[in-house]
């Protein structure tokens, strides 16, 4: 076996011990990841050794070595070896301030900046909820909304009814005849005075709701059912089951401004953008048309701005973003269950969510990046999502047939549904507005409980 390296010396060259040799070696190297520390022990025999046998050989220096006493020696060799360490654990100043391994801050959290805004509560169960008799239990129709006046508007087979929010009173503003009904569709003005109300004999009635006074009818422009309205200033679209979408200016005695051709089958939905500009219309032909007022005139009836194939269902349900312009939503019907969004400008499709049911509705909240849609079969739920990431927010249940119509209370926060299980259910899920204060319980009125609306 070779000698190894610390072995080998020559005449000019020192010997090394073990120890030293394997120190350097790491501290030469990477490995050496630690400080070396020498032996204490070591060092007092070393001084011990030092003390006995004198710096020098010849002693002059300590006098104690001269003496041969053994009692001597072994004195000398014990205080030699003592060093004074009687108190070698002993702390020489005030010992170090305890250092924290969980910080505080930690533990308690930090108080909540002002700038940030607190999580917001949305209620799972509807806060208030009234009987709706002898509603029909009809996709394409329309038969609720909320006016700006605060006042909800409800129709019941052949009767109008109008429920005031502030106050929590029922008015019937209208019974038509049997062969003029049932009524199909009613639309608020934006004054929130005036009601247009659609008929299953094609005519379009327009009521007075403070004076409980007809105005007039609007007739002879479509040849079936009246199942959308939309309102636009003093515009009053209307949208018939032959397909056809006409703009009514009800100041003039010839009311028809502008008709619009281009469904193959019923007109389900209406809505008309912020802008004013751009109206969507959606059919029971699984296409939704963009039309521009620019565009539009009575030489070019048929001249979209857009249409849109994509839906594989009835597209009824429509709603125009109050926070981003020409973006749209949309929903289709049972052979499809997406909801999908629109750039009316350019005509793309931005994003498709298969919600996984019949999408009924759609609104938009005014308030955050929120979006709600009301569903059919087979749960029957309310549904909020984050926009645009569509993350599911919340689910509202309880309805028990499928949520047709919803509609939007004008501070924006509460939502009305009404479903095929003749019920209509009032829900808090975009929030309370600041400004407003609480509405005061009554003992005849308390949530949750079921009162007929006429």
């Amino acid at each position: 076996m070779n000698a190894t390296p610390w072995n080998s010396s020559s005449t000019n060259t020192k010997t090394r011990s073990p120890f030293q040799d394997h120190f350097i070696r790491r501290k030469n190297s990477q490995e050496n990841l630690d400080r070396f520390i020498p032996n204490r022990s070591a060092m007092d025999f070393d001084y011990a050794h030092y003390m006995l046998t004198g710096g020098n050989r010849k002693g002059k220096e300590n006098p104690l070595l001269t003496s041969p006493s053994r009692e001597a020696y072994q004195k000398q060799l014990a205080e030699a070896l003592n060093m004074n360490r009687t108190r070698i654990l002993a702390f020489k100043n005030k010992p170090p301030t305890p250092v924290e391994l969980v910080p505080k801050a930690i533990l308690s959290p930090a108080p909540q900046s002002k700038s940030s805004k607190p999580k917001r509560y949305i209620p799972q169960s509807s806060e208030r909820t009234l009987d709706a008799p002898d509603i029909l239990d009809d996709f394409y129709l329309n038969l609720l909304d909320w006016g700006s006046s605060n006042v909800l508007s409800i129709a019941l087979g052949n009767t109008v009814y109008l429920w005031n929010a502030s106050n929590c009173s029922t008015a019937e503003l209208v019974t038509v005849d049997e062969e003029d009904g049932p009524v199909t569709s009613v639309s608020w003005a934006p004054d929130g005075r005036h009601l247009a109300v659609g008929l299953n004999n094609s005519h379009v009635q327009l009521w007075d709701s403070d004076a409980s006074r007809l105005l007039r009818t609007l007739k002879g422009e479509h040849q079936a059912r009246v199942g959308s309205l939309a309102w636009n200033n003093h515009i009053l679209t209307t949208g018939g089951m032959d397909g056809r979408i006409v703009n009514n200016d009800v100041r003039v005695r010839l009311q028809v401004v502008d008709t619009y051709r281009g469904h193959q089958q019923e007109v389900c939905g209406l809505k008309w953008s912020p802008s004013r500009q751009q109206l969507a219309s959606g059919g029971n032909d699984n296409v939704i048309h963009i039309w521009d007022r620019s565009m539009v005139s009575s030489n070019s009836p048929t001249r979209w701005l857009h249409r849109f194939e994509e839906h594989r269902a009835a597209v009824k349900a429509l709603a125009w973003c109050p926070f981003q312009a020409n973006l749209l939503a949309s929903g289709g019907g049972g052979g499809d269950h997406c909801i999908k969004f629109w750039n009316t400008h350019t005509g793309a499709c931005l994003n498709s969510l298969d919600t996984g049911s019949q999408v009924c509705s759609l609104l938009w909240n005014k308030n955050e990046r929120e979006l709600l849609s009301s569903h059919g079969f087979t749960q029957n739920q309310l549904t909020l999502w984050k926009y645009p990431s569509m993350v599911k927010m919340a689910e509202l249940k309880g309805h028990t047939s499928r949520v047709l119509f919803m509609a939007q209370s004008p501070n924006g926060c509460t939502v009305a549904s009404a479903a095929g299980d003749e019920t209509l259910r009032f829900w808090n899920v975009f929030g309370t507005p600041q400004a407003s204060k609480p509405a005061p319980k009554t003992n005849t009125e308390p949530f949750a409980h079921v009162n007929r609306i006429r």
